[in-house]
């Protein structure tokens, strides 16, 4: 007997002299794309159909290889497919369930694929008629809500994720997609909740719950009011803040696995697990960068949480012992697919990691401005820290990092402000925190004597007058509020230390700002500005580097020791006078509409387009679905 070889739909046998036979289903859909109405002659055709094991292949290249106006002409038919797929949702066998999910993903992509250059009204039309919309699309999203939180199928459930994700991905530009407002109109907010609450199903579903919510809360953010918006904000519920805070926790830490980063965290709270992803984003030399792909919808889901939900907060200064759990689970599929959604792939282009690092940075200033400080465990032996102390590692070890010839000054400003907006709750709030700060005003001033030592190569395409101003207020920060917020009176004397100790390069920051501000040049103004900022780390050095030298040389010592050096400093503090400036404490909040829109807009659009392109790798062949359903009759 020939054998029988199944390809594009197509039943071939093996001898040459036969015709290929088509598959049942594919010759249903043959006659959807006719012009007439395929029920006509077979009255059992829609009911039939949802029985078919779905060729998703087929029906997509089909209507991908349609031109617009042929594609006009079965309209109808389409939109009575569309129609009859919303219909089986609501069936009890779950197999015509399954068909129908599966065939809705393919005619949204489908149709997409023809309506790219168009509006998003085209495809509404094409797919459910105009007049049908609203009824058609408030149908299908109260059958998606019910599978997604009903008891059943966890394969239903991802299967609903999905067609979800292609409904919201549809367009590039999530915000022109006017299916949306159906969407909108209503919600499955409650569901996707609900799914990051329940274990089980947040360890099968969490992810691809979590980028559909970024998604959704992307949509049309700045021209009206979007509900998604509006209740993510206000969510107090502990476990469902967890369970969100989990599933990027996992996705992050996957990207740091992947990394593997020499120095990787052992700490089980998430924030570790951000902080290995932003130091990782940039290496100083360009032939040690990895490329690994980076997990931008993750990174804008922290980001929404953290941005508008105030109690997300909390969930960054907890550990997470999930994660560190190591046992085989019953069901061995992570909640971080193999090749995960919104992902960017592996590149060594440095305007991306910009941008990638530019959103981590942007996380923590978000991150900065309602900072949660925790009292300090009783028992060292705990690795327990305010969470303040693991942003403020970060930047340090960021500092410290990334003074390369392709300067990331944009990514340094934000990093600096980040600082100066721990420093101005630490003042405001009197909060000592017990912090090694040497580390942090060694970093500081190493980077104002990189500046300093690549001026020529640095003005040509920065002002780096701006970053060094914003260096020296910090100083000042410490120098004018210090006693408020420094651990102990012997922390402010080693300020003084470091700044004497390294006088020399604040010496040479002042010859080039007066030099340039002297000049009339285009730096004139801001090398000023520097100069005017100098005037107390002057004053501190000028008063006591003659009694430093002085008690050397009644001593007849000729190198001080620190000890030494403090005890001439506490002795002479009396003495010194310094100007009050004004406006240290000040900063700007964080505006994402007004700064950052373009940004997002242009994040948002390739996320979309990422979800997208990976969607159609991953799996949505029935094999594992009608497994799951063998058994049904």
């Amino acid at each position: 007997m020939a054998q029988v070889e199944k390809r594009g739909g197509l039943l071939r046998k093996s001898s040459a002299s036969k015709k290929p036979l088509k598959e049942k289903v594919v010759l249903m859909y043959d006659e959807i794309f006719m012009t007439e109405d395929p029920s006509k002659c077979s009255p059992r055709f829609w009911e039939e159909l949802f029985l078919m094991k779905v060729n998703l292949e087929y029906l997509e290249g089909k209507l991908e290889s349609l031109d617009g106006e042929e594609l006009m002409k079965i309209k109808d038919n389409i939109n009575c497919l569309f129609q009859h797929c919303i219909q089986a949702l609501g069936e009890e066998h779950p197999i015509r369930v399954v068909n129908a999910l599966q065939t809705l993903c393919a005619l949204i992509r489908g149709v997409h694929q023809k309506n790219k250059s168009t509006s998003g009204f085209d495809i509404i039309n094409m797919l459910m008629g105009f007049d049908k919309a609203e009824l058609c699309m408030k149908n299908l999203m109260e059958s998606l809500d019910s599978l997604l939180c009903a008891e059943g199928s966890e394969s239903l459930k991802s299967l609903c994720l999905k067609l979800l994700l292609c409904l919201v991905t549809v367009t590039d530009n999530i915000s022109q997609n006017t299916i949306l407002e159906y969407v909108m109109i209503n919600s499955i907010f409650e569901a996707i909740l609900q799914i990051l609450s329940h274990p089980p199903s947040r360890r099968e579903h969490g992810y691809d719950a979590v980028v559909l919510l970024a998604l959704l809360v992307n949509y049309r953010k700045y021209e009206s009011v979007n509900p998604y918006i509006v209740k993510l904000s206000i969510v107090d519920d502990e476990a469902t803040l967890n369970g969100m805070g989990l599933v990027i926790a996992q996705a992050l830490s996957e990207y740091n696995r992947q990394y593997k980063d020499k120095e990787e965290e052992h700490q089980s709270g998430f924030f570790s697990a951000l902080t290995n992803m932003v130091g990782s984003m940039f290496i100083a030399d360009a032939h040690e960068k990895i490329s690994v792909q980076t997990n931008e919808a993750i990174l804008l889901a922290l980001y929404e949480a953290v941005h508008l939900n105030r109690n997300f907060i909390t969930v960054l200064a907890q550990s997470h012992p999930e994660m560190g759990l190591v046992t085989t689970p019953v069901s061995p599929a992570p909640t971080t697919p193999v090749t995960p959604l919104g992902t960017t792939p592996p590149s060594s282009d440095d305007e991306h990691r910009l941008h990638s690092g530019k959103l981590c940075l942007i996380i923590l200033t978000c991150i900065a401005e309602p900072m949660r400080h925790r009292k300090k465990a009783a028992d060292k032996n705990l690795p327990c820290r305010p969470l303040v102390c693991a942003v403020l590692d970060l930047m340090v070890e960021f500092i410290v990092t990334h003074m390369m010839k392709e300067f990331p000054m944009d990514l340094y400003i934000r990093c600096i402000q980040v600082v100066h907006k721990l420093l101005c709750y630490q003042k405001k709030c009197r909060v000592r925190l017990h912090y090694t700060w040497r580390e942090l005003w060694s970093a500081l001033i190493n980077l104002l004597k990189f500046l300093m030592s690549n001026e020529t190569v640095l003005l040509a395409k920065h002002n780096i007058f701006t970053l060094a101003l914003m260096i020296v207020n910090l100083f000042n920060m410490f120098i004018t509020y210090g006693d408020t917020f420094l651990p102990t009176p012997s922390s402010y004397d080693e300020l003084y230390y470091e700044i004497i100790r390294m006088h020399q390069s604040f010496d040479n920051l002042y010859s080039m700002v007066l030099r340039l501000s002297t000049n009339a040049g285009q730096w004139k103004e801001a090398a000023s500005k520097v100069t005017h900022a100098l005037v107390n780390i002057r004053a501190i050095i000028n008063h006591f580097n003659p009694k430093i030298e002085s008690y050397a040389a009644v001593n007849h010592i000729s190198q001080l020791s620190e000890e030494q050096v403090l005890e001439v400093v506490r002795a002479n503090y009396d003495t010194l006078t310094l100007k009050l400036q004004d406006g240290l404490d000040q900063y700007e909040r964080y505006s994402e509409q007004h700064k950052e829109a373009a940004f997002f807009k242009e994040l948002v659009r390739s996320i979309s387009t990422n979800v997208r392109r990976n969607l159609a790798f991953h799996t949505l062949s029935q094999e594992v679905l009608l497994k799951e359903f063998s058994t049904i009759s």
